[in-house]
């Protein structure tokens, strides 16, 4: 969605509001099934002496894949937007956000600021214990009855106290 800008590029105090809904598709992830809504978008952005900038809310909510469990759990994600806008002319950061003339890509905008905040690993709570990697079993649910397998790399010491356990 192209936002035209040119009424408020030169007009501090100037806004322009916005709603908008991102493509799900450019927004995937693979722990995240599905959005059960949104990803959605409002605000506005703000002339403030001459620097503009996208301020608002993005407000998603999905069911997520546990990466430790395994199990399926709804999740919300809401973030504040305040991000600054600059012209092409007045900046060779490349990762700025930059208008195209007198508009701005605001698509482009929310899914980046989106997909950045996004989080590395999704859990279904914070103490997730996952699954025992012998057996399968969830471990939220109790512990399971396998035997602990020693450290490959501290066998040698367990030969060791073997040999103290016979010589008793």
């Amino acid at each position: 969605m192209k936002l035209d800008l040119r009424e408020i590029i030169e007009v501090p105090g100037g806004t322009v509001p916005f709603e908008a809904e991102l493509a799900r598709e450019r927004v995937s992830f693979p722990s995240v099934l599905e959005y059960t809504e949104g990803p959605i978008a409002e605000g506005e952005v703000r002339n403030a002496a001459g620097a503009l900038s996208v301020r608002g809310e993005l407000y998603a909510s999905m069911l997520c894949v546990c990466d430790r469990c395994g199990k399926v759990f709804p999740s919300e994600k809401t973030m504040e937007l305040d991000v600054p806008v600059v012209s092409a002319d007045e900046t060779e950061d490349p990762e700025a956000f930059t208008l195209e003339g007198d508009s701005l890509d605001l698509d482009d905008l929310l899914e980046t600021v989106f997909i950045l905040d996004m989080e590395t690993k999704f859990l279904c709570r914070e103490d997730c214990r996952g699954v025992c990697p012998e057996c399968g079993r969830d471990l939220n649910e109790g512990p399971c009855g396998c035997k602990k397998k020693p450290d490959p790399r501290l066998a040698v010491l367990e030969q060791l106290l073997d040999i103290d356990d016979e010589s008793k």
